[in-house]
């Protein structure tokens, strides 16, 4: 038949003819399957040849080059449902004793769809997604705070190294400002510009030594009396055989030959001469105008760090005030309903360990760090401080994985934020994150919860991001030799904390691996001097590693049967 009931063929179907009522409408139920499919990103175009959509496409659209779904953004165990209430592990939880890696888990997904029996006669059918009933799922781009079951789409972490420098060049996003300050006000702070002397130095020749200015040969004639002492002004010339006694600091007369210290010299006070003990070198124990550097010369590149030392020499060259780099300025918001303030841990209820550490560590870092803030698990809250916080950099702790209670991603995205390192392949401390809030805005650094985590987030980012804010250079690794095996990630690089060893019998000095060295754990670097940088893959004994130091070290001398 060639008529309007003549033979039915539908281009995703076999050729065979629809001769009955039932098979039109499974033919109808299939077309309808189809649009449903289509509507979670299975056509017929990228599924089989039955219309259903293969094993390797992902139902929400993300597929990776092998055509698996890629579920970084998920938690290590987490359902592969992708409804608004998919389940989440527990274990992205930020305190769960492990790394809190989002980006573990790797999986397949077969898409489901449910379609209305197609009665006889009927001329449509409907498909329902699994992840809507009556209504169209947003797209996996609009996440809102709080909703952690829409998927972010995902890049492969960058290496340690990369996240490094990509941190390093966010801190460096412009030329730093400058401020001048006074002496007293600019130790820790980093020279803005390079320190030149507004003075020779010293300024006139002066006595190194309490003793006798000398012209000529000796004998010398003196006359009684004080003498030249320090702070005077310029004496007359001294005349060829004649001493004076001077003072250590004073000015040195024109045409003096020498100095002689007290001790070298021998004062015949009846006849009124000055004998010398030992011989008389031309020019001895005089400190000759410009000797140390001259008017003009650079004494200190810019972004050096003011010490103690930096602040004497600015003086000594006649500064009163500094040209510094003002101090990154830091908010610190610790996330987690779980934390306690103080007290011992009870009814699931854990003392926070972060809170009391990353202020002090920051300062350390060259910081200025407001009073800390605690959010708990509230995105809201979270929302909120990062829209009013005028700091350079905000440091979060906890939340950056793909658990319920995970609102910092979320957070990034409805503001707008750009995310500039999402993960790193570093472990501990895989989740770690950086943000640009906005184009002119802070930074924000998402730390994991885990306290050894978090310390690996900020000496891979926070550290070399505050070093650009504050123009000086990040801490550069240096190598040193470990003395044991250590056992690295099979693809990630792996921060061991270590403790520094002097050589024996005249071997190399090395440094040692600590035991607690697990995400969670603060024992091993409480008694670290750094952090050893493990390839993947690990090192064996008598290997060169690279060593990060941290910003001081270990003031108790900690037994080595203790913590290795």
């Amino acid at each position: 038949m060639t008529g309007s009931d003549g033979p039915h063929r539908d281009p995703g179907s076999d050729s065979r003819p629809a001769g009955s009522a039932s098979e039109r409408a499974r033919e109808e139920e299939e077309r309808a399957v189809e649009q449903a499919l289509a509507l979670v990103g299975g056509s017929d175009r990228t599924g089989g040849s039955d219309g259903r959509p293969s094993r390797s496409q992902d139902p929400r659209g993300h597929q990776d080059s092998r055509g698996h779904r890629d579920f970084r953004d998920e938690g290590p165990n987490a359902d592969t449902s992708s409804g608004p209430h998919a389940r989440r592990s527990p274990d992205s939880h930020p305190y769960n004793g492990r790394d809190n890696d989002p980006r573990d888990g790797r999986g397949t997904a077969t898409a489901t769809t449910t379609a209305a029996t197609a009665a006889a006669g009927t001329t449509a059918a409907t498909a329902t997604a699994p992840e809507s009933v009556g209504e169209q799922p947003p797209p996996p781009d609009r996440a809102s705070p709080g909703d952690p079951a829409k998927p972010r789409p995902t890049l492969p972490p960058p290496s340690w190294n990369r996240a490094r420098a990509i941190a390093a060049r966010a801190g460096r996003g412009g030329p730093p400002a400058t401020i001048r300050l006074p002496l007293d006000r600019a130790l820790g702070h980093v020279l803005a510009e390079a320190l030149g002397a507004l003075t020779d130095l010293p300024s006139f020749d002066t006595s190194a030594m309490d003793g006798w200015a000398v012209a000529g040969p000796g004998p010398w004639a003196f006359e009684a009396g004080a003498g030249l002492l320090a702070g005077r002004g310029p004496a007359a010339a001294l005349p060829d055989g004649t001493a004076v006694r001077i003072a250590t600091g004073a000015r040195v007369p024109p045409d003096t030959t020498a100095v002689i210290r007290s001790e070298h010299a021998h004062v015949d006070e009846a006849r009124g001469l000055l004998h010398a003990r030992r011989s008389v070198v031309t020019g001895q124990d005089i400190r000759l105008r410009g000797q140390e550097c001259r008017s003009g010369e650079q004494l200190v590149p810019a972004g050096t760090v003011v010490t103690p030392a930096v602040l004497g020499l600015a003086a000594a060259a006649g500064y009163d005030a500094l040209p510094v780099v003002p101090r990154p300025r830091v908010d610190v918001l610790v996330l987690g309903d779980e934390l306690l303030n103080a007290g011992l841990p009870h009814d699931g209820l854990i003392r926070d360990a972060l809170g009391p550490m990353l202020g002090p560590w920051l300062r350390a870092l060259g910081a200025e760090v407001s009073d800390l803030r605690r959010l708990g698990d509230d995105a809201g809250a979270l929302r909120s401080a990062l829209t009013s916080s005028d700091a350079d950099l905000i440091v979060t702790t906890g939340g950056t994985a793909a658990g319920p209670l995970d609102h910092v991603h979320p957070v990034l995205e409805a503001l707008g934020a750009e995310l500039l390192v999402d993960g790193v392949a570093v472990r501990p401390g895989h989740p770690m994150l950086l943000a640009r809030l906005s184009p002119d805005g802070p930074c924000l650094v998402g730390l994991p919860g885990n306290p050894l985590a978090a310390v690996s987030g900020l000496l891979t980012l926070a550290e070399p991001l505050l070093a650009g804010i504050a123009g000086r250079p990040a801490q550069d690794p240096y190598r040193a030799l470990v003395h044991a095996d250590v056992h690295g990630h099979p693809h990630d690089t792996r921060l061991v904390p270590v403790v520094h060893r002097p050589g024996r019998a005249g071997g190399r000095d090395h440094v040692a691996p600590l035991r607690y060295n697990g995400p969670a754990m603060l024992r091993g670097i409480a008694a670290a001097d750094g952090l050893a940088v493990v390839p993947p893959g690990g090192v064996r004994s008598g290997t060169e590693v690279e060593i990060l130091d941290l910003p001081w070290a270990p003031a108790t001398p900690w037994t080595e049967g203790c913590f290795t």
